[in-house]
């Protein structure tokens, strides 16, 4: 029987447990690795702050609206501190994105096309860079997605609408950035609506989309007001992202190189008479990749893991394309393309090999420096309570211990001195802060990444500074992996 055949006999169950055996194959063996990007570490130490009895943005501060530290904070309550409880979430979250792009993708698409869609939406938003931890993206698409496919649904009801947008809001309140994309929909909704009633009642609909969403920003609010911090909630939520988005762009060179594959995508489809706008699959999903492409305009930057936002509905996207235009040349391929999905993740198998040498040579499949340089502190007998990790800050969280300031809860956070105003951070700059972390905080130890720089090369102040003082204050007492840990000279 050929392939595709066998594909269109899966029901829906099936297919969801064949996506999720497959992403957990590919993020299996980066469950035992500590650090995976910087903003994951982040979001533990925000979440077990939440879980301390601390409201996000109180003792600890991240540039984040709070919803995800809440589902940080959620699985440190229930399993402790488990790095394989927080990436076996990641990977039911990557799978129901994928799942409901392989949903939309079906729409137009057979159900091989969409199959093969979906898998290639786990392979983009689990590999190449720090994608294997959880990312704000992850979180906030496993929420979108779902509502962009109930979008395109026929079956209409009031449930469904006020459902779509606590969707929406649960989305926005983890990546604010999509609410470019939120406010395109709204006013999608607000057109199919009086397409199809052509009376008073189509504002129904998108009202009922807006009381969805704004229900979940006011839940994520009440907290704050209850506690008369509804300023901190503003400008934290709010006003930061907007100063951040203003004061860190991308060259125009960089962003066009991002965007321009996307945008050519799109305007090729449109000249060869491919899109249809009449159809509510297409203009959703058309509506959503215009909205995240606004996003990262209008946000000034793009990195890797942004385009975590993009990838479900671009690809659910190529794949109505190919229905339209080469789906029966497709058929004959799907067997080599299978076989392709699972030689790509390479990455994958070289860290399946990683565990395995270090199980064999240190006795634990756990790794890296986030790990074994907490362990070192405790084999030393080496006190936590104040210590200056500027790489490496989930190690706070394995030691029990709290970052040397606010700004440090992200270490790159410590020289972006236009959120300061955010949390009424005392220190002006992002000099004066670092200079506060050194010379008044005075850490006993401070831990950096060997053969790098301590910040970003364009902070050269910053990185001059530093070096300045580890020579002047400070002795290398030991190197463990890729870290390097330095210790305060006992000065007279």
């Amino acid at each position: 029987m050929p392939i595709h055949n066998s594909i269109s006999n899966l029901s829906e169950k099936a297919i969801f447990a064949i996506l999720f055996l497959y992403c957990l194959f590919i993020r299996l063996p980066f469950f035992f690795r500590d650090y995976i990007d910087r903003d994951e570490s982040s979001f533990i130490l925000m979440g077990q702050s939440w879980v301390d009895g601390y409201l996000p943005f109180t003792e600890l501060w991240d540039i984040k609206p709070p919803l995800i530290f809440f589902f940080f904070g959620s699985i440190i309550y229930f399993f402790g501190k488990s790095f394989i409880a927080i990436r076996l979430i990641g990977v039911l979250l990557v799978t129901t994105s994928s799942f409901f792009t392989y949903k939309l993708a079906k729409e137009e698409a057979s159900k091989s096309i969409a199959l093969i869609t979906a898998v290639l939406c786990i392979i983009l938003q689990s590999l190449f860079g720090s994608l294997q931890g959880i990312m704000s993206e992850h979180i906030a698409m496993a929420f979108m997605t779902p509502a962009i496919w109930l979008m395109v649904t026929t079956k209409n009801s009031i449930y469904k609408w006020i459902g779509i947008g606590i969707l929406v809001g649960c989305a926005l309140m983890i990546k604010l950035n999509l609410a470019y994309v939120a406010l395109i929909l709204g006013l999608i909704i607000i057109w199919t609506s009086y397409k199809n009633e052509k009376s008073i009642l189509s504002i129904l609909n998108p009202i009922l989309y807006g009381l969805g969403a704004l229900v979940i920003i006011v839940i994520c609010f009440l907290p704050y007001y209850k506690d008369d911090l509804s300023m901190l909630w503003w400008k934290s939520v709010v006003e930061a992202p907007l100063a951040y988005a203003g004061a860190r762009n991308d060259s125009f060179i960089k962003l066009l190189a991002y965007l321009s594959p996307f945008i050519l995508l799109i305007w090729y489809s449109w000249k060869r008479g491919l899109l249809n706008f009449k159809n509510h699959n297409t203009l959703f999903i058309i509506g959503s990749i215009f909205g995240t492409l606004l996003a990262f305009i209008k946000g000034g930057r793009v990195n890797g893991h942004y385009l975590i936002l993009i990838y479900p509905t671009i690809l659910a996207f190529i794949a109505i394309l190919i229905k339209k235009k080469y789906s029966l040349r497709l058929k004959k391929f799907i067997p080599f393309i299978s076989l392709f999905l699972f030689l790509i993740p390479v990455e994958s198998y070289l860290e399946y090999y990683n565990i395995i040498k270090h199980k064999i040579e240190r006795g634990s499949v756990f790794n890296g420096e986030g790990i074994t340089v907490p362990k070192y502190f405790k084999d030393y007998g080496i006190n936590s309570s104040n210590i200056y990790f500027a790489e490496y800050h989930i190690g706070y969280w394995l030691m029990n211990a709290k970052p040397v300031t606010k700004s440090a809860t992200q270490p790159s956070n410590i020289l972006k001195d236009e959120m300061f105003f955010a949390y009424e951070n005392p220190r002006a700059t992002g000099e004066k802060e670092l200079q506060f972390i050194i010379e008044q905080k005075s850490p006993s130890h401070i831990v950096t990444r060997k053969n790098r720089r301590v910040f970003d090369k364009k902070e050269y102040k910053a990185n001059f500074y530093i070096n300045l003082q580890l020579l002047k204050l400070y002795k290398p007492l030991d190197t463990v992996d890729n870290a390097i840990i330095y210790e305060r000279l006992k000065l007279k």
